[in-house]
Order: structure tokens, then sequence, then C-alpha cells
């Protein structure tokens, strides 16, 4: 099997470009020196940047400040969460639909949802069942079901095979190692492990394997080495397919590398590395490698493993980790291994959120943090990664993506998405390959309960009223049309307050003009946050992609429509597979200096625009 190889049914890119030097790879160049602190100043645009991540200093953000007073996730209501309940529930209803098919075959089994703004977890669900499938016949694609009375049912503390949400954990000990200054991030992985040299590998760095940008194969099979000392010579004898740092290749040989250099700099196994700097610290006590027997019946069982599906003939999984290759590694393995609950994770959101400390427990400075939501892979564009965490993902993401949403997949069917821009995080927990693998393709539940969940933030208007909304539908598009008017000077000016989140290059806002309202040409613009700064310019009429989940004061000049009549309209588009959280239009005016020929407030004028594929909402 290939862990996460394809995506989820998706193929995740492997992207060759020339070995440029961007300016991130510069910075990050800088913690080579001693230590994880300078890349804060170094390093625009990054989550800390945005209010989201943590501050540098010792002080940190008032979330982070909470934090260290001892304050914990607890649960409440939604509007305690600042979340709107209907769009909240929605997200729930949306998860417990693939319970059914999808289109053939049931997604998942049974799932765990959990959502949360701030420290209130506003959503907790479990739906379906935990354990389900006896056996799988791959010849007719039929099931033999466990009777009634021995099957599980999902419950909020299953605990889940998180398969590849094990990267997460690695990389976090990676980044602790370079808090010690243990470790180095543009330090050659050979100078930690001699043995991994050869063909190139002696090129690759620490950096690039936290990155997928090493240049290694995505997979091996492992487990067709009966022995430990089999397994480490087949990983030393790879050589990359690509040079270090000229491709994006999502591999699993990263993170086993990964494990085998840390290993080897703090002389304890990954397993004990994990209970001891996170999951103890954390209080994560339904997070570890290798569960124990008296754990089976609260895990959600996987495959049935039998070829030519899966590398071994397992029969029936259920209690020890799915991966065939973390599996003939002993279960504990840098890329998969690690089981966990759905409250668990919150936690660990919940810490990364706020600067690396949860309940006053510090895991990792506020400046560590930083290099999880910094995007590194800025040569690979699409394929945005921090350090372990991939960020700005759509297709698992939803509309909760942002350049600083990070988060990951596991091909058991598992995910988790942080997003600093709203404080919020949401977690999915499904037995998608029981009985088997083949029974689903996709991340669309992920992307489903995401975009209700993203819905559940709500925007909010400066007056507290509703403002015109495109919504978030697939291929949705919409007009909103003002009446014919008819400046009198070229200083008129069309002007209205926006907001937009679209996927880039697959979503927009357009400003356009016509003479006749049939045929129309686009009016350029520009905006200006609500927080200041200098106006963007937008020449060919229409904007799309990350605003930053603030308000924007839209202006667009009428000069060449003086003395004679014109339609004016905005116009919304949505083409791409995916959608981000839409566009909000409020306040629409047409003023000129000495009159007001246009203002949405203003009943009579309200009444004559026409709203196609717009409505209007408060949040």
């Amino acid at each position: 099997m290939v862990e996460e190889l394809t995506g989820d049914g998706e193929a995740r890119r492997g992207n060759p470009v020339g070995a440029v030097l961007s300016r991130r790879r510069l910075g990050g160049r800088l913690l080579a020196l001693g230590g994880v602190l300078l890349l804060h100043a170094a390093l625009p645009g990054s989550a800390g940047a945005a209010g989201a991540a943590g501050a540098a200093g010792a002080a940190g953000n008032p979330a982070e400040r909470r934090a260290l007073q001892g304050l914990r996730l607890r649960y409440g209501s939604a509007r305690q969460a600042g979340l709107v309940e209907r769009h909240l529930e929605a997200a729930a209803d949306e998860a417990r639909r693939f319970l059914g098919p999808s289109p053939e075959h049931p997604y998942y089994a049974g799932a765990v949802v959990l959502a949360g703004r701030g420290r209130t977890i506003a959503l907790h669900r479990a739906m379906g069942e935990a354990v389900r499938y006896a056996d799988y016949d791959g010849r007719t694609d039929r099931v033999r079901e466990f009777p009634a009375a021995q099957r599980i049912p999902m419950a909020e503390d299953t605990v889940f095979d998180l398969a590849s949400l094990t990267k997460l954990f690695t990389s976090l000990l990676a980044v602790q190692q370079m808090e010690r200054g243990r470790l180095e991030l543009e330090a050659p992985v050979d100078r930690y492990l001699p043995e991994f040299t050869g063909g190139g590998k002696e090129l690759i760095t620490v950096r690039q394997l936290l990155t997928h940008t090493s240049g290694l194969r995505s997979w091996a099979p492992f487990y067709q080495q009966p022995t430990r000392a089999g397994q480490l010579r087949m990983l030393c004898g790879v050589r990359p397919q690509d040079t270090p740092g000229t491709v994006y290749r999502y591999s699993d040989l990263n993170l086993i590398t990964l494990q085998l250099l840390l290993e080897r700099i703090t002389g304890h196994t990954l397993d004990l590395l994990l209970h001891d700097e996170i999951t103890a610290p954390l209080g994560m006590h339904r997070t570890r490698y290798n569960p124990p027997l008296s754990w089976r019946r609260v895990i959600a069982a996987t495959e049935v493993q039998r070829p030519p599906w899966s590398g071994l003939d397992r029969g029936l999984v259920w209690g020890e980790v799915h991966d065939e290759n973390a599996y003939a590694l002993g279960g504990v393995a840098g890329h998969a291994g690690v089981f966990g609950t759905a409250w668990d994770l919150a936690v660990l959101a919940r810490t990364l959120l706020d600067g690396g400390v949860y309940a006053g427990k510090r895991i990792l400075r506020p400046a560590s943090v930083e290099l999880l939501f910094t995007d590194f892979n800025t040569a690979f564009p699409g394929d945005d990664h921090g350090l372990g965490f991939e960020l700005y993902q759509h297709w698992y993401m939803g509309a909760m993506a942002t350049p600083h949403s990070a988060g990951h997949t596991g091909f058991t069917g598992t995910s988790l998405v942080l997003d600093p821009s709203t404080d919020s995080f949401l977690i999915l927990l499904g037995n998608s390959v029981h009985p088997v693998r083949t029974w689903r393709a996709g991340s669309a539940p992920r992307v489903a309960v995401g975009n209700r969940f993203a819905r559940a933030v709500p925007v909010r208007t400066k007056h507290g009223g509703p403002a015109w909304y495109s919504g978030m539908e697939t291929g949705g598009s919409g007009t909103l049309t003002l009446p014919p008017l008819t400046p009198a000077t070229a200083a008129a000016r069309l002007r209205c307050a926006v907001w937009w989140d679209t996927v880039p290059g697959e979503g927009a806002f357009h400003v356009e003009a016509s003479a006749d309202g049939e045929t129309w040409e686009p009016l350029p613009f520009s905006t200006l946050r609500s927080t200041g700064g200098t106006p963007e310019q937008w020449p060919q009429g229409s904007a799309g992609g990350w605003s930053g989940r603030i308000w924007h004061r839209l202006e667009a000049p009428l000069t060449a429509w003086a003395g004679r009549p014109v339609h004016l309209r905005l116009r919304h588009t949505a083409t791409g597979r995916y959608v981000g959280r839409g566009v909000y239009v409020d306040v629409v005016r047409v003023a000129e200096p000495a009159r007001l020929l246009f203002a949405e407030d203003r009943p009579a004028d309200a009444s004559r625009m026409q709203a196609t594929g717009w409505t209007r909402s408060t949040d």
C-alpha cells in the first residue's frame, strides 16, 4: 500500500522546477546557524504576521497568555464559540450523509466529527459503526457483516488509526530538537545518519524531508524485508528520483528517514519520544503507538487486508496499525502508526493555535509554531507546505483553506484542519477503509464538512445588518445589477464594501459596465483594506483568491461614462471543483461631488436592484 500516495483518491502533484533559491528558502537557511527563533523576523507573511499562530515574544498573544494560565478546552454552544448553529448542524449532517451510498458503497462505516473555535468545542458527534464488517471477498465485491449484536457503534471517544496524521507528530518532534540545538533545518541528513548517502542522498536536507522536496520516491515495500536490518538496507539503498530541492513529491520515505534521524540523535525510540515530549505533557492519554489489547473494543476497525489490494494477508485489521510498512516496522514509524481520538487531536490543535502551549504546558515556542504555518514550498505553487503541515489545500480543507490553514489527511479516513484566521479547528475521523480501500475515493466528506463548518464562522457587517452574499455552490454564478444611471461628471464613482474568499484561478467577483444592459465590459476598480494601507488596483475589473477575512472598500471610477447612461453590475463566478467562503457585497452607492445617484440603503433604490444568484445574509 502507498500511504496517502494518491491523496485519498486524488493525485498529489510532483512539480519539477529549477533549483531556484526563493526568499523563504533563503530565510530557512538562517536556521542552520542555531535555532528557530531567527525565522520569525526573516519570513514576512507567516501565520504570526496574520495574528494567528502566536507572537515571537515571551508574552505572546492573548490566546497564548490564556493558555499559559492553564485554560483548557470545554464543551459549549455554537453561540459561545462564535459560530452559527444551523450551519454547524449542517456540518454534522454532511458527515452523516456519507454513511450511505457514496455513490455506490458507504464512504465509511462510521465517523466522528469534532469542530470548535477558541476554547469551545461546539460540535462533537459520533455516527455509524466502529466495527461492522468481518470479511470481504474481492472476487465478488461482497462483504460478510458481523451479526448486529457483535457490531460496535461509533462513539465520541472511539480510537482511530490516524495513519498519515502520524507525520505531524514526527514533524513536531523534529522541530523540538531544532529548538534544543540538536538538529539544524538546513543540515544534510547524512550529518546525523552517515549511512544515508549515495546516489545523491547526501544532498538531502532536514527541511526537504519535512516539506517533501527530497526527490525520494513515494514509497518502498519494507514489509517484504523480514528483518529490521533488511529494512534499513532498503531505505539506505534508495536513490533520489530527482535532484533534491527540484521537485515536490509526497513520500513516506521522508518521514521514515526522519524517524531514524530522531532516534539517532536522542537515543530514544519514536514511541517514547511521542509520549514524553507531546502526549504526556498535553494530557493526550488516548494517543499512542501500538495500543494495548485492552483498547481493542474502543478502536475502529480498518481493512480486511488480502492481496492483491494489500501487500499483506492479515484478514481484518482491528487494533493494529493498518499501514503495511508501519506494521512491518513494529507498529512504530515516522509516517504512520499513531492511534488517537478526536478529543486528543483537538488538544493538539488548540496547542498549536495558542503558540505551542496548552493548559500551562508548553511543547513548542511560538516562533517554532511559525515554522508549521509558513510556506517553504513557494517554488512549487499549489503544494504549499510548512514543516510537516500542508497549507492551503482546498482538496480536503474545503472552504476552510486559507494561505495559513494547516492540516493533514490519513489514508484510513482521518483529517485535521487548523484555521488560524478564525481560530477554529475541524477534525473528521472515519474508518473509510473498512472493509476495503477500494470502496472509497477522493475526499468528498472532508470537503463537504469543511465547507459547512467554514460557513458556520459568520461574516458580520459593520452595521450588523444583512449583506448580499454569493453563496458557496460549486459552479455557482450570479449578478447584482443596478438600474441605469447617468453620471453628470467624470468624478462619479461606484463604491461598496466587499469581502471575498475564492479558490485562486477558479472563482472571482467582477465589476462590469454596459451601455445597453446586454453587452458588458470590465470596469477597473481599487480596494482598500478596512485595516488601512495602500489601495490595491484591479485593472481587469475582477478580483479573487484570499482577501484576509476582512472587509475592503471598493471604488470604481466612472470617468468614461460622464454624460451618458450606464448599467452597472457585480458578478460572481465559481468555476472549479472546490469553492471558498464566497463573496459579500454591502452598502452599494454611486455618487459624484454634487449628488448621490444611487444608494442601496434608500428603499426606493434598493427596490430597483436586480439580484440573480445573490441572497441577503446576516452571516
